[in-house]
Parts: structure tokens; sequence; C-alpha cells
């Protein structure tokens, strides 16, 4: 049969045709060098890593076997080829192979992106696309490969998003009503996985939707057991939560929650009959605001609009209107990397077009909006231009004595204090100064904001009772106004407690791949991407174990990681190679630990200049605990580093 072919890696390697008929991929070898394709996600795999791969023992003439395995799965995989055109499936690659399908030719991809999308639709369309997708799978994932190490980390990363997809999809289905049919469900998927937070609290919210209350109660106890008792772990603010709803007759709690409901529902119909162009947008724009700090969909959803918006505003030339637009969406930002750097620039160029066309004597407080929010969608702090424009913010801020403006001036400032390293201090001064002025006044968002960038600055310094009081805090007023992000980010700071603390490393592992599980969903990708690997990294090279060699996503961090893992493969002069090329790492959070990392492998490697700019970078930070002001992980006390930096450059 011919017509494009569909690889599937969710159960046993194998391969359909157009019309669903699986396709003859010859011997256990053949599907072998497919599986071990699948798992480099598209990078070429050099013929030598494939031999090592396939045979423990390699045959007389393993290169020529490879070649005619390869020969044999690509008129497979590409029936229709005329003879001696080019393949462009499975392809040459430099040294090696490189499987090259479309998404929608491998199950695996399509159930990625099945899951992707879920995240951000609608609960409808949500449970009947993971429906879907989860009848892909068909038994562990790569089958018979499934225990090979090179198909390890794709199968344990598609075996977690499974995970998440039946969380999803029971969660969608509660917020469709459909309760009764999720109890089932997720009483199987806890028999095989009872250590998933999650999956706990959505059963015992099952069970109390049903009108079961002593179950849902007695789920959520069960829960506490088995994490306290095995892990010596107290059950997340979710569960804690979940628990005190209950145990509060949580049935009218409900009642309430519904009438609540109806009147949110109502006020959002009313929007649609709001009058005039002008109004609508500003309107907008406060929605907008509102949904952006309930954060996953919520957030997504804000920042695909966002721009709209702009654009809309810009479109009927009022440079007043378009500046309130633009300057009306301060959404307190805690982490110093975009989510969205495409539209980031978008909104920072189209805030400095309504800069040049504002009359100069027009409103301050409009200016001090448009030059704040150049701070915040900038980030980081590396452009003079860009901490002038927030520091000028903030003194216009301060002259008109409005505590919100002034509140998203110091966001900007904050935002842009990352120029070097060694700035936690400056942080926290910022921090308390957020929390002063928020306090009582209700800007609710920004009070939290403060308490979070003092957590982040005192475990920098080192000052663990200062970060535990202001996580606590953060924590306090997040539950009462339902402020789901902080929980993000005070679970990451209590991982990072535990390495600061000394805790035996496998617990600390055991932290950070829970507070892991809290983005997912979150709608930040700019803190998510990379940030799990690079904070195992971190608790490995803190217990002086080489890092990683498998293929893990480092996001952007790759260039500073590449070198060390290079090193731990044993390609010393690659890894030379890659130090040399390393570039300075961009300012913010992770300055420091990824000139940590930098300074790490250049001493590993001898490499007196990069010891030396490492040194230079980090002399500033002396004092502070390298990696910790981002709140999310160290690699130690930045005086150690100096100091094998400096033994380096003498020796």
């Amino acid at each position: 049969m011919s017509g494009p072919v569909t690889v599937g890696v969710l159960g046993e390697v194998t391969g359909w045709d157009a019309a669903g008929a699986e396709i003859a991929l010859k011997g256990p070898r053949h599907r072998a060098v497919l599986a071990r394709l699948v798992a480099a996600r598209g990078r070429s795999v050099p013929l030598s890593v494939l031999v090592d791969d396939l045979w423990p023992v390699p045959p007389a003439n393993p290169a020529g076997a490879l070649r005619t395995f390869v020969g044999d799965l690509r008129r497979a995989l590409e029936p229709d080829r005329p003879p001696r055109a080019a393949p462009r499936v499975l392809v040459t690659a430099g040294a090696g192979y490189a499987l090259r399908l479309p998404t929608e030719r491998l199950d695996a991809s399509r159930f990625e992106a099945a899951v992707r999308d879920a995240r951000t639709a609608a609960p409808a369309e949500a449970a009947a696309g993971l429906a879907a997708a989860l009848s892909w799978w068909r038994g562990p994932a790569y089958g018979q490969f499934a225990d090979e190490p090179w198909a390890r980390a794709d199968r344990i990363r598609l075996t977690e998003l499974r995970l998440q997809a039946v969380e999803l999809s029971a969660s969608a289905r509660l917020a469709l009503g459909r309760a009764a049919e999720v109890v089932p469900d997720l009483d199987a998927h806890l028999a095989d996985h009872p250590w998933r937070e999650r999956a706990w609290a959505l059963l015992a919210t099952a069970l109390r939707d049903t009108d079961r209350q002593a179950e849902a109660l007695a789920v959520l106890r069960r829960a506490r057991s088995m994490l306290v008792d095995r892990l010596g772990l107290d059950p997340g603010p979710a569960l804690r939560r979940l628990e005190t709803d209950i145990l509060r007759q949580s049935e009218s709690a409900g009642t309430q929650g519904e009438r609540a409901e109806r009147v949110w529902l109502r006020a959002a119909e009313s929007y649609r009959s709001v009058p005039g162009v002008r109004t609508r947008l500003r309107s907008t724009v406060d929605l907008l605001r509102t949904l952006a700090v309930t954060g996953g969909p919520g957030l997504v959803e804000a920042r695909a609009q966002r721009l709209d918006t702009i654009h809309a505003a810009e479109a009927l030339g009022d440079v007043e209107l378009t500046a309130r637009v633009i300057g009306g969406y301060d959404v307190p930002a805690i982490w110093s990397r975009v989510d969205d750097e495409a539209q980031a620039a978008e909104v920072v160029a189209a805030a400095r077009r309504t800069l040049a066309r504002l009359p100069a004597a027009g409103p301050a407080a409009i200016r001090a909006r448009l030059l704040a929010t150049i701070a915040v969608e900038s980030r980081g702090g590396g452009e003079p231009e860009v901490r002038a424009a927030a520091e000028e913010s903030v003194a216009l801020a301060r002259r008109s004595g409005d505590p919100a403006l002034l509140a998203f001036a110091l966001n900007g400032l904050f935002l842009q204090s990352f120029g070097r390293t060694g700035l936690a201090a400056a942080r926290a001064t910022i921090g308390a100064e957020l929390v002063e002025l928020s306090a009582g006044r209700g800007l609710t968002t920004y009070e939290l904001l403060g308490h979070l960038i003092g957590m982040q600055a005192a475990a920098g310094l080192g000052d663990l009772a200062a970060a535990d009081g202001h996580a606590e805090a953060a924590d306090t007023i997040a539950r009462q106004y339902e402020s789901p992000l902080v929980a993000v980010f005070t679970t990451w700071y209590r991982a990072l407690r535990s390495a600061i603390a000394g805790a035996p490393p496998e617990d600390t592992v055991t932290a950070y791949r829970r507070a892991a599980e809290l983005l997912d969903g979150a709608g930040m990708p700019g803190l998510q991407r990379g940030l799990l690997p690079l904070a195992l990294l971190s608790v490995r090279r803190g217990n002086a174990i080489p890092a990683p060699t498998g293929e893990l996503d480092w996001g952007p961090y790759l260039p500073w990681v590449r070198p060390l893992v290079l090193l731990a493969a044993g390609r010393t002069a690659a890894a030379g190679d890659a130090l040399r090329s390393v570039p300075e790492p961009r300012h913010n959070h992770l300055t420091e630990a990824l000139w940590c990392l930098v300074g790490d492998a250049a001493v590993q490697l001898g490499d007196r200049t990069a010891i030396a700019r490492a040194r230079d970078a980090l002399r500033p930070a002396a004092g502070e605990l390298a990696g910790a002001g981002s709140g999310v992980l160290t690699l130690g006390p930045v005086t150690d580093h100096l100091s094998r930096l400096s033994a380096a450059l003498r020796g």
C-alpha cells in the first residue's frame, strides 16, 4: 500500500501505511535502528554511536550491516520514493543518520502536540482531544526497547507526559461536571502512580463533587500517610487547602461558588453591551490583566490577546488611548526571562512608538507607565538605555504620589537589576519597598511580588530565615487571594533550600521534580524550559558528579552547559571548542550560576582565558550563593568558585 507511513513508539515500535495496515519492518535490528533514531528526536546519531547502542559485541562489519538496515528502512518508510531520489525521512546527516518525520507521522509527536493544545483549550475540547490522544498508547513507550539506555530519557519524558494527560483529562471532565466518570479512572491511575499529589487532589475533588465527602477525606488522609510515612514529605498546599474545604462543609462552599460563578458570567456577558470602541479597549485591558494573574490558560490567553488590543488602539490613531492600553497591562513579573520574546519585542516597539508621539506636556503618569512597560518587557538589565527608562519611570511615579504606579515602576526597576553579578542586596531593597508600599493599599499582587523578590534575594545572600519568612508570607496571601502562581515559586525555593541546607541529594532531586510538576500548564515557558535539567545539574555538581551525557532539553542554557556535558562524555577536544565559543550569559536570575558552570569547565580544561573571564564576572558576587538569587537553584558559595579559579590561574 503506497502513501505516507506513520511510525509508532507509544507501545511496540512499529509503522503503519496510509490505510492503517502495519508495514513490514523486517527483523528486530531494523526496529532497533528506527527506535534509536526516534529517540534522538530529529537529531543526527553518528554511525559509531549507533553501533555502540545496537551491539554489545559488534559484528565483523557493523557499518555495512547498519547501511543495509537503513536502506531497508528507507524503502519501508518512503514506499513512493522514486529510484535514486534523495530520502526525505531517514536522511544522512553528518557522520550518521537522522529521522525527519512530520509531527502527524510520529505518534509520540502527535501525542505531545495534543497534550500541549489541551492545556489551553476549553474543557470540552480538552477532554475530547485527550481521550483521543490517550487511545494512541498501546503499551510502554518504546516497547521492546524500553530498557535500553538510549531510550530511557525519551521513554521517561513520554511516560510523564502521559501521566499529565490523564490528570489533565480528569481536570477537564471535572470542569464539565462529569465527576462520576473520573473517579474510577483516577483510582486506577493512582494504583500505579501513588506519588502524584495532583491525582490525589483530583480524586478527592471528584468524590466531593459526587457527594462522597467522607470518601474524599479518606483519600486525602491516605495521600498524607503515603507522603509522610514513605517519603517524609508534607502534602503540598493544594491537598491541604482541599482538605480544609471539605472539613468546612464544602457543599456550602460549592453553593456559594456556583453563585459567584453566575455573578461572574453575568458580568462578563455585560461587556458585550459596553458602548464605544475606546471604552471597550480600556475594559479589555482590565480584563486581560485580571486573566493573566490567574496563571495557566488565563495567562496564555491574556498574552495571546494583548498585542491585538495594542494594534487595535494604534489603528484608531489616538496616542493617549494607545498609551493607556499599553501601560494598563501592569501584571507583576518576577522572572527575568520573558515567556514570548517576539511578543515582548513588539510590545516594547509599540511603547517606544507611542512615547515618541506623546506630547511633551502630556500626563507624566502615562509616560511613566510606558517607560515601566519597556523596562518590564525588556528584562535583565544589560542595556543602559532600558535601565535609564526604568529609573525615569520610578522618578516620575514617586512624584505622582500614586502607589499603584510606583509599584509598577519598581517592578520594571527590579527586572533591570541584573546588569552584573552580585546585585541581590539591591533587589532585596526593591522587594522591601514593594511590600511596604503595597500592604494595606489593596495592591495584593505587588505585595506578593515584593515577598517573592525578598525570598529570592535573601536566598542569594544566604539568609534562609528571611527567605523562609517571605515564602510563608507569600503563601499565606496567595491562599487568601487565590493566586496560584505563587506556589510555583515558593515550591522551587523550598527545593533550593533543601540543597542549601545540605539535604541528601536524592531528597533534593525529589523536591525539584515535584516543583517542576507545578510548571506544567502554568503558562510560563520562559521559566520552565531547561530549568529542571539545570537544577538537577546543580545537584550533581554540588556533589562532584559529572554532568549527564544523555539527550536532555537544556533549553536556553545549552551553550553554558555543553562544555561540561562533552567533558563528561570524554570528548575533551569538543569541550574545548565549545568553551571557547561560549558567549557571555544573558543578564538574568541565573547569570552567576552559568558563569560558575563556565568556570568549572574552564578549570577542568585548563583554559586560562575562560578561567579569567569567569573569575572577573563572578567577583562582584563574592559573599553570595551562586545562583540562589534565582530562588530555584544554587552552585554553592561564590567565594568557593573564586578560590578555585584563582588557584587555577596561579597554577
